[in-house]
């Protein structure tokens, strides 16, 4: 059993520091060399206590301490065999030579104890990175670490999933808790693969040896087969030193220089094609680099879909030059137009009897919802005609670099992802806009939708034109949800919400005030955090008008309960008085 891991292939400075370190304990040495039978040194620091020494230097001392001479068949010796001491399992390893034989590096190694928590990721990577993808990318970097591969192109591939931002991250946290010796890992793997190499053409010499001669076929002069003649004329390399070459003659360390280098050019020319082909795929619609290797290609996009995207998308090169106040003020006055004439809607409307209603055996809540629900299903349809692209691009989509007035009100209805998006916030509409419907009536709920997503969307224009992100685009319906739940959660602030009837009786639940500081905090959190991909600020701008909104209408709701209590008490007045006046009528 072979355990020299390849440090016999050190240079002589290494092995001479190496019998240095081990000199003082020659006579363990002497007696595991005396054991009957040749066994692997264990990983662990029991066998050989170095106190003044590291976990990898001690093992670096005593493998390299060997007697085998320095050049020779026998001192080329490749990793054949790695041992753990039992018990060592759930042990962190941050040496090379505690490497496990099965290592994979898909799989990566235990970075500690246990996996990172969705708390712990939510800190490390925020909202975008789910906790298992952020703990298998830490498992892989940090078994790379421990196998000097954290450079290898070859194995990019596992990792292709992630940014180099999330990569960056997940590197910088393992480098702050997890202490591993970088540079002196890679440097063994690379004395591991240098040895490798040399035990291969030392058996492809024994192979050929059983052929014929193989010194004169190979053309070694030396038993050792380290220098062979001159190829061209066949004289020993003493004789024959030319000036551009060294004076040792080619040596076998050599030709395993010229295959290492011909296997690398071999790799980035094959890096290169790929990169090549992986742009073009790119360019024809397919997976792009950062697509899953699992994941089916997309199919290419027809001749006649570029030709609709062409005729839909603006010809601009750059966003136009102009102040900012030109950008904002159409869709401020737009949006001030919108909500005051929501608002006279509100104070005129007069709810229809029975026989008078579209759907006179729905309920008026229902019916308005799911009214709602159809707008946005209709509008995500036109998103799949082609020939809707250039009207829904122009008004129902808000781009800050060009923004129109109408898109304001039209994105509030817009959506293009039907299962991340439009049911989603389907559902969230028919559960809050149904309870706020039968609890404030259809204007003045209409009136707080239609509100909140349009002066939601007016602080994101906002948010972005001072920003100068002029790049980004916003549509969808959440911020008019996050209006009308918090309208209705403020009208509710002190009540107690169970969620599946959590938490039990006699507890009350929780307040709707803490719901509200949930929803908004996470908003807050998105807008701090740098990877966040939703517009937060139109969802924090719908969530202020839902407060204000909830704010008036319950003044309203107090002002009609007292003028209905001020209209019994007359009525109740006016009939006690006329009660009166008939009994003296009686009288007389």
């Amino acid at each position: 059993m072979n355990c020299s891991l390849g440090v016999n292939a050190f240079r002589p400075g290494v092995q001479v520091a190496a019998q240095h370190f081990t000199k003082a304990r020659s006579r363990l040495f002497a007696a595991a060399a005396a054991a009957p039978t040749t066994r692997c040194f264990s990983s662990t620091t029991t066998l050989l206590p170095f106190p003044t020494q590291n976990h990898w230097q001690a093992n670096r001392s005593r493998l390299s301490s060997s007697s085998t001479p320095l050049f020779g068949p026998s001192s080329i010796s490749p990793i054949t065999v790695r041992t753990l001491i039992i018990g060592a399992r759930n042990r962190i390893l941050t040496h090379y030579v505690d490497l496990p034989p099965n290592y994979k590096d898909e799989e990566g190694l235990p970075f500690r104890a246990n996996d990172l928590v969705a708390g712990e990721v939510l800190r490390l990577f925020g909202p975008s990175m789910s906790t298992t993808a952020a703990n298998r990318l830490l498992r892989i970097l940090h078994g790379r670490r421990v196998a000097g591969t954290l450079e290898d192109p070859v194995l990019r591939v596992n990792t292709a999933g992630y940014s180099p931002k999330e990569i960056g991250i997940a590197l910088g946290y393992l480098r702050k808790n997890v202490y591993v010796d970088e540079v002196v890992n890679a440097g063994l793997r690379a004395e591991d693969e240098l040895a490798a190499l040399e035990k291969q053409q030392e058996e492809d010499a024994e192979t050929k040896a059983e052929e014929g001669d193989t010194t004169k076929e190979l053309g070694y002069t030396s038993r050792f087969k380290m220098y062979k003649d001159d190829p061209e004329t066949g004289e020993e390399p003493e004789k024959k030193k030319p000036a551009n070459q060294s004076v040792y003659g080619n040596s076998a360390f050599d030709a395993i220089r010229a295959r290492n280098e011909a296997i690398w050019k071999e790799k980035l020319k094959k890096q290169e094609e790929e990169r090549k082909k992986l742009e073009e795929e790119y360019k024809n619609g397919k997976a792009g680099p950062l697509a899953k290797a699992e994941d089916a290609p997309k199919r290419e996009v027809s001749a006649k879909r570029k030709e609709w995207e062409q005729w839909a998308m603006s010809d601009l090169k750059e966003p136009p030059k102009m102040p900012a106040w030109k950008r904002l003020l159409p869709s401020t006055i737009f949006v001030a137009l919108v909500v005051a004439g929501m608002l006279t809607y509100s104070h005129f409307y007069v709810a229809p009897s029975r026989e008078n209603r579209l759907w006179p055996d729905c309920p008026p809540a229902a019916a308005a919802v799911a009214v709602l629900i159809g707008a946005n299903a209709l509008v995500w349809f036109l998103w799949k005609i082609p020939i809707m692209w250039k009207p829904l691009l122009r008004y129902f989509l808000i781009t800050p670099a060009t923004p129109k007035a109408f898109s304001m009100l039209g994105a509030v209805f817009s959506h293009q992802a039907f299962w991340g998006h439009l049911v989603i916030n389907s559902a969230f509409i028919w559960f809050f806009g149904t309870r706020l419907h039968d609890e404030v009536g259809r204007a003045d709920f209409l009136t707080t939708y239609v509100a909140s997503g349009t002066l939601g969307f007016l602080t994101s224009l906002f948010w972005l034109v001072l920003k100068g992100h002029f790049h980004m685009t916003t549509l969808g319906a959440s911020c008019a949800i996050y209006g009308i739940s918090t309208a209705y959660l403020w009208l509710h602030r002190f009540d107690g919400f169970k969620i599946f009837g959590l938490p039990p009786d006699p507890y009350t639940g929780v307040q709707g005030m803490a719901f509200i500081g949930l929803f908004g905090g996470l908003n807050v959190w998105g807008l701090i955090s740098k990877g966040h991909r939703m517009d937060v600020v139109s969802h924090l701008g719908g969530m202020a008008v839902g407060i204000l909104a909830g704010h008036l209408l319950e003044q309203k709701k107090k002002a009609r309960l007292e003028g209905a209590r001020d209209t019994q008490l007359n009525l109740k007045d006016q009939k006690t008085g006329s009660g009166l006046l008939d009994n003296v009528f009686e009288k007389k």
